[in-house]
């Protein structure tokens, strides 16, 4: 008997699905570009808060990145959400990436300086955090229209791989460049590979908003959120998310454990560890794809991440605390699949942008209010102290959110009503354009 269309899926089991890099000329050129741009800011994400440690020798001012990250965060990454439904995503993709290589510029100059400031580093963090929340609404709600809404599983597990590849090599070779080089050359390893990516965003095909797309403005802004109330499976999607970055996110805190495990040589494998975990799911990440109850996949890995850094809180050994890091990036990269598919699955194109910028928040502001507490604690409390109850705490949290929130333990990709409707949406514009084109010709 012949094989069926997916039978080859299902014989390489764990490896990742290919078919939207094979389909998709835009899908290519922005994963290539976004896996070399992740590769510089990661670099730029382990040289910063070093700089400030070796600047004010304090946890609370590392820690104080992500308080000045926080309202550019909230207030870019709603407005970037209406902007990216309104404008072309192409062009917001694009000149946000310029702006940020401007940036890398600015690090660059001030780590130059016999005397370098604080000052321009918070800055920078400020700006940094304004530019991204501009950028990635347009990126998420890019993908659905360059990959086929049946791929839309697998182009997931891809860009979290192009994520984590930069995860991985950017903290790792920052641990070595910063210790040996100096921070001036991780900046301007950064300011690089700006300048690659926006070679390969140029030839991008433009990405003009719908015909019925919304002015960007408050009202716009607005109607996206009473959607996003409306759909209590989305909602449980961010809270779940914005706890367990919250309460268990120890990255703030890493050069300070090191320092606590005498084992300063480590710290770019700690920042490295994380994405390591994430990176060994992305590229066994075939099994995704036979999941369809995406919302429990959601809560669990979410659970899991916050016992593993408990774990990594609690342990005296360097090695086994890099093991730790490694698991919680694992569930990590399983709740950030299933959560991006639920999100790429069921919402309309035409609120797919102000509905990124709410995804934003919920990714985003986690991570960076995580910071200040994990910083503050560890000020107050000791640096092991609060990464362990910063974990039980997670776990504790998310377990409360799915009892409250049974519309996501329930959700069912095969039977839900607003994956049906997306996609019956996407076929008719796909049959539209084949239609227009065999006119045409």
């Amino acid at each position: 008997m012949a094989d069926s269309p997916e039978s080859p899926s299902r014989s390489r089991g764990l490896l990742p699905d290919l078919a939207p890099w094979r389909a998709s000329r835009d899908f290519r050129l922005l994963w290539v570009a976004g896996a070399v741009s992740n590769f510089g800011s990661f670099l730029t994400f382990v040289a910063l808060p070093v700089q400030i440690k070796e600047l004010t020798g304090s946890a609370a001012a590392v820690g104080a990145i992500g308080a000045v990250e926080l309202i550019p965060l909230i207030v870019f990454g709603l407005y970037g959400g209406a902007l990216a439904d309104a404008l072309d995503k192409r062009g917001l993709i694009l000149w946000s990436e310029v702006g940020q290589g401007l940036l890398s510029v600015i690090l660059l100059v001030n780590a130059l300086l016999p005397e370098p400031a604080v000052w321009p580093l918070y800055l920078v963090a400020a700006l940094s955090s304004a530019l991204v929340s501009v950028q990635r609404p347009a990126l998420d709600s890019l993908w659905p229209r360059i990959v086929a809404h049946e791929h839309l599983p697998a182009a997931a597990s891809l860009n979290s791989l192009r994520w984590t590849v930069g995860g991985v090599a950017g903290p790792a070779l920052a641990g070595v460049v910063v210790a040996y080089a100096g921070l001036g050359w991780a900046y301007a390893a950064d300011l690089l590979t700006f300048a690659v990516s926006v070679v390969l965003i140029v030839p991008l095909a433009s990405s003009p908003a719908a015909h019925e797309a919304a002015r960007p403005s408050l009202k716009a802004i607005a109607e996206g959120a009473r959607y996003a109330w409306s759909r209590k499976e989305l909602l449980g999607t961010y809270a779940v998310d914005l706890a367990a970055m919250f309460l268990a996110m120890p990255l703030a805190v890493l050069p300070f454990l090191a320092d606590d495990l005498g084992a300063e040589w480590a710290l770019g494998l700690m920042y490295a560890a994380v994405p390591l975990g994430s990176l060994l799911v992305s590229v066994t990440s075939g099994w995704t794809a036979r999941i369809h109850r995406h919302g429990r996949m959601v809560v669990l890995a979410a659970a899991l991440w916050g016992l593993a850094i408990a774990a990594a809180g609690v342990c005296g050994n360097v090695w086994l605390v890099l093991l730790f890091l490694t698991v919680a990036g694992g569930c990590d990269m399983v709740s950030g699949i299933f959560r991006g598919v639920m999100w790429n699955q069921t919402i309309p194109d035409e609120l797919r942008g102000r509905l990124a910028g709410i995804e934003l928040l919920s990714y985003s502001v986690g991570p960076t209010l995580g910071q200040v507490r994990s910083g503050g604690f560890a000020a107050w409390w000791g640096v092991r102290a609060s990464v362990w109850s910063g974990g039980l705490l997670c776990a504790g949290g998310v377990g409360l959110l799915a009892l409250c929130l049974p519309k996501l333990m329930t959700y069912d990709a095969r039977t839900d009503e607003h994956a049906a409707r997306v996609r019956e949406q996407r076929e008719a514009a796909a049959a539209s354009v084949k239609a227009e084109a065999q006119a045409r010709a």
